[in-house]
């Protein structure tokens, strides 16, 4: 993990900037992506920038995917009379008193 320095100076893991071809001296770009910070190498261009059309189709595939698996779980039918605990005993499990 790295720490942000008085100077707002940042230091990139060894690892991670072998990994993508980043060496002392590039340039590299800060990006803000919602609640976080997207490091890109400058002048490369990211994998995400879909159509619209090719997002709704990627979305649609995973929609049915998760559909399929949804249909396909089996969850146990028992009434809460059946079993041995409770929800309250959900929250009490485990404490001392």
């Amino acid at each position: 993990m790295a720490k942000v320095t008085s100077k707002l100076q940042v230091t990139l893991p060894k690892r991670i900037a072998e990994h993508h071809g980043i060496a002392p001296g590039d340039e590299i770009e800060f990006q803000s992506a919602g609640d976080v910070i997207r490091i890109v190498p400058a002048g490369r261009t990211l994998h995400s920038e879909l159509s619209w059309q090719e997002r709704l189709r990627l979305f649609d595939a995973a929609s049915a995917r998760q559909n399929k698996r949804q249909s396909q779980r089996t969850l146990p039918n028992k009434p809460a009379a059946e079993r041995d605990w409770t929800r309250e005993d959900l929250y009490t499990r485990g404490k001392s008193d």
